[in-house]
């Protein structure tokens, strides 16, 4: 791409005049977009663009985005993979001997999933203000490197406070990942491709849980025994194999942000259009932290119910978050390969609702983010409710079960939306989002040994009575960030119209 065409592609109007949105650029915003319209040619999009939306852009834009998707997508989704993959693997090595190999017959799992939660909590907020500071590509893949090595060591261990310490670090340094991608996604993606990458991401957590799941079922009928090693054991060892490379290709692949950016695989041209598009977009580029930023992030509520939807989200799934279907299903007499594999159906049910709430966001609902909160939410309700009772047909409790999985799939669109309420302000998505996900894992480092206790599994009624409450939570919360956004555009909109 020439130096003129990117110019022409950028600005349609030279240097000496602020950027106007060329045609590619144009989309139609509904009132729940937070993007003013952009330019005079507002087109109605394609039926392709409901498919994919670089469909209905300039193929300068097209190529760029390809390579962007290749990477950060890649890069995004593997490495959530190999996260959850050596997240959730306590659960299956559970439920599959290691509880009687280490004598873990009290509530020793909720510990050591409190553990893990402690060192993610620790972790979060300061990693993310880190990546505002340190280049993304060397900060976020020595994380995973660390994670995927203490992973391994998990496979050695002889006493519960060998696996606490272990698990306090792996959360430790996995903290860093999610809120950190989630910002690099932000960096790049403008509101009508966000949700869609952002759930694409998020769902690839959950193909880490089945195939944690799956995994667990092949290594304790091919390998347990072999090497002197149970089969819970050669799971984390295959767990850290598999990471390991994925964390090393990060330090390669790893594009940091537009304003920084040397990735090998750009052009000049691209680098000039990423920054555009951000520009464009709104969406402000690093600047210093100061006692006047602070002082504007934590006056405005953009930062607390934010963080509130997140929480109630995070700690509103405990039927597929909790292991409530392994036990139960334990409890029924199913094999260990049974009690890995059937939950996997869940995870699969949160793959499908995840990719259609970011679809129907971004195209039916136009770039609203709260339809498919709220209905996840009603899911969420219904499905609780009945787990409450416990005392329902076995059919039903399957499908209540297997349902949950609708719960899980509206992360991407939380943090989407956090994205383009503090899309004006640099630090502040970056303090928000990583606050959103921070202050999740407090209250879940807590909640489930009050609720979600080992001991009182598989009935777990507090844990769906206050599922049912945090559902409700939810819902509420979504309406009012709604409100609020929509108040919030229109006194922006109308200081614009008087500065003009």
């Amino acid at each position: 791409m020439s130096k003129s065409t990117s110019a022409h592609i950028l600005t349609e109007g030279g240097s000496q005049n602020p950027p106007s949105p060329p045609k590619s650029f144009s989309h139609e915003y509904n009132s729940d977009s937070q993007s003013a319209e952009l330019g005079p040619d507002q087109r109605k999009r394609s039926w392709r663009s409901y498919i994919w939306d670089t469909l209905d852009k300039s193929p300068e834009e097209r190529r760029f985005l390809f390579k962007l998707d290749a990477v950060i997508l890649t890069l995004a989704s593997l490495g959530y993979f190999i996260k959850y993959l050596d997240q959730v693997n306590i659960t299956n090595a559970f439920v599959s001997g290691m509880k009687e190999d280490l004598k873990l017959f009290g509530n020793e799992l909720n510990y050591v999933q409190t553990c893990w939660t402690v060192g993610y909590v620790i972790g979060e907020i300061p990693s993310n203000l880190l990546l505002t500071r340190i280049r993304p590509s060397i900060w976020i893949p020595a994380c995973e490197v660390v994670w995927a090595v203490l992973t391994v060591l998990l496979a050695k261990c002889k006493t519960t406070t060998q696996v606490y310490v272990l698990r306090f670090f792996i959360g430790l340094a996995e903290s860093v990942f999610y809120p950190g991608m989630q910002y690099i996604i932000g960096s790049w993606y403008r509101k009508d491709e966000l949700a869609k990458r952002s759930c694409i991401f998020h769902a690839s957590g959950a193909i880490g849980t089945m195939f944690s799941g799956y995994l667990m079922a092949a290594v304790h009928k091919n390998l347990a025994g072999v090497g002197g090693f149970k089969g819970w054991q050669w799971l984390f060892i295959i767990d850290t194999v598999i990471s390991l490379p994925i964390a090393i290709s990060g330090f390669f692949l790893m594009p940091d942000l537009p304003e920084i950016t040397n990735a090998w695989y750009f052009s000049e041209d691209e680098i000039a259009l990423a920054k555009e598009r951000m520009h464009l977009e709104g969406r402000a580029t690093r600047a210093p932290y100061t006692k006047a930023k602070f002082k504007k992030i934590f006056s405005s509520w953009h930062i607390y119910l934010l963080t509130a939807l997140y929480i109630f989200f995070n700690n509103g799934n405990g039927a597929s978050s909790q292991p409530a279907f392994q036990l139960w299903l334990k409890s029924k007499g199913h094999s260990i390969t049974e009690v890995n594999t059937y939950p996997t159906i869940t995870a699969a049910i949160t793959v499908i609702t995840t990719l259609i709430y970011a679809w129907t966001s971004d195209t039916v609902f136009r770039g609203a983010r709260w339809p498919p909160i709220v209905f996840s939410g009603l899911v969420n309700i219904m499905i609780y409710s009945s787990l409450a009772a416990w005392n329902i047909p076995d059919g039903w409790k399957w499908a209540c079960f297997l349902l949950a999985g609708f719960g899980g799939g509206i992360s991407g669109l939380t943090f989407a939306w956090g994205h383009e309420i503090c899309g004006d302000d640099n630090e502040e998505r970056a303090l928000v989002t990583g606050a959103m996900n921070e202050m999740a894992y407090v209250i879940q480092a807590w909640l489930p040994l009050l609720v979600w206790k080992q001991v009182e599994a598989p009935v777990y009624h507090k844990g769906y009575m206050t599922s049912i409450f945090i559902a409700v939570a939810m819902i509420a919360t979504a309406f009012s960030i709604r409100f609020l956004h929509h108040k919030e555009r229109a006194w922006k909109l109308t200081r614009q119209e008087q500065n003009a």
